[in-house]
């Protein structure tokens, strides 16, 4: 199996960064470059884009850099319009299934982060830093060189670093703002990564970069697991520091696994470690506990459930039993103990088998009108392939297509199933 490692301990991440080092990886760089200055075809505004790979030396080592000429006559676009352009873009050209879903999450991570922050719905938006044309170049760009590399094959596990934020105040059209940018923590804390401050006072990490890693939901390493390595890039971006690389490595290669090493079972490389957090309750009412459920749907929780009980003074109660990620155990401990009045959170550490997960649109026919279902795919990787455990339809899609047509869930999944048996039949 093949890895990625991600080394942004030096750089930070932002999404040209992140393309000129992919671009390193590929073969023929110059082949993707060419096609996404096409993309100036896709946007109004446009009238000029070259895009160029770079060398250049840094601490006396050469690394790429992607520079961009651009000529615009646009200050700022609407999601719409970026959205139309992404997709009329992916449609054009060749992109696999699983890297056309990978590019529209990461910008969807976008808006949703400028929604989050300013307290709109997306479509009233008023995007400005995301407004120009290296958005959608950084998210193509990647998207296809991720593609080249096999990235959305399932043959390729990736890896990342720490990543540093900087620290300081960054200038945007809503004035002064601490370091990291309002969307850029909007994104970072829906995910694993693992980041700290510093160590300079500049921003080390941009809203672009940080979705274009958080979708591809990189495992954390301190550094590079065992592997041979076949290739590594190393890029940079436009800022100058005196006292900071700023270079992006990647390392491209063969996990190895170690000899003389008995054979591990396949779900063991799908352990992690989880925090379960335990309160009983005799005294909370039924509306209460019903609100603190809905409450936790924001929050970042894996499960909860709600156990009648019997407590020592027998009197009914209930136990609340929540799993979370270690490190969002004391936020959730403390909303307990506001929202339930508890006087003690038990906790503990413990681990699990969580395989993997991947989601994919498709389309049914029922009476002659096509209907978008998303597909729930659940696999585990194995030497000789990925496994395919589980196909199920979501069941919000479901319903609003039994809302639409007046038939059961039940029905509506029978029309599902010729669509799951093909991509169970194409993928095992």
């Amino acid at each position: 199996m093949k890895s990625l490692y991600i080394d942004a301990t030096n750089s930070g991440i932002s999404g040209d960064m992140f393309l000129g080092a992919l671009l390193g990886l590929n073969n023929n760089p110059a082949e993707t470059l060419s096609d996404l200055e096409k993309l100036k075809d896709y946007l109004k505004g446009v009238s000029d884009l070259r895009l160029e790979l770079a060398k250049v030396k840094k601490n006396g080592i050469e690394v790429h850099r992607l520079n961009l000429m651009i000529k615009e006559s646009r200050s700022h676009r609407t999601p719409n319009e970026l959205k139309d352009a992404l997709e009329q873009y992916l449609e054009d050209k060749d992109y696999s299934l699983p890297a056309k879903e990978y590019a529209r999450n990461v910008l969807k991570a976008l808006f949703m982060a400028e929604a989050e922050v300013h307290g709109n719905l997306v479509e009233n938006i008023h995007l400005h830093e995301l407004s120009s044309v290296d958005t959608l170049i950084d998210i193509l760009g990647v998207s296809k060189s991720l593609d080249k590399l096999g990235g959305f094959s399932g043959d390729v596990k990736c890896y990342c670093s720490d990543i540093p934020l900087g620290g300081g105040t960054i200038k945007t059209v809503h004035g002064t703002l601490p370091v990291p940018a309002p969307a850029t923590a909007a994104i970072l804390k829906k995910s694993n990564l693992v980041v700290e401050g510093g160590p300079i006072e500049s921003e080390l990490v941009t809203p672009t970069g940080a979705a274009l890693l958080v979708n591809l939901n990189p495992k954390f390493s301190k550094f590079p697991n065992q592997m041979k390595i076949l290739n590594v890039s190393s890029s940079t971006g436009q800022k100058e520091f005196k006292e900071f690389p700023n270079i992006l490595r990647l390392f491209h290669g063969v996990l190895e696994k170690p000899k003389d090493v008995p054979k591990l079972h396949p779900l063991s490389e799908y352990v992690e470690e989880v925090t379960v957090l335990e309160t009983t309750v005799d005294d909370v009412s039924g509306e209460v506990l019903g609100n603190f459920v809905q409450t936790t749907e924001n929050e970042e929780i894996l499960d909860i459930q709600i156990i009648p009980s019997i407590t020592k003074k027998n009197r009914p109660g209930n136990i609340i039993k929540i799993l979370c990620e270690p490190k969002h155990s004391f936020d959730l401990i403390n909303k307990i103990i506001l929202e339930l009045g508890t006087l003690g959170v038990r906790y503990y550490v413990t681990k699990r088998v969580c395989i993997d997960r991947k989601f994919e649109k498709c389309f049914i026919d029922i009476e002659n009108e096509k209907y978008e279902v998303t597909l729930k795919i659940a696999y585990i990787r194995l030497q000789e392939g990925i496994k395919v455990l589980n196909i199920k339809p979501e069941f919000e899609d479901l319903r609003n297509i039994s809302q639409k047509t007046n038939l059961p869930v039940k029905e509506i999944l029978i029309y599902c199933q010729p669509e799951i048996e093909k991509r169970f039949r194409k993928i095992n």
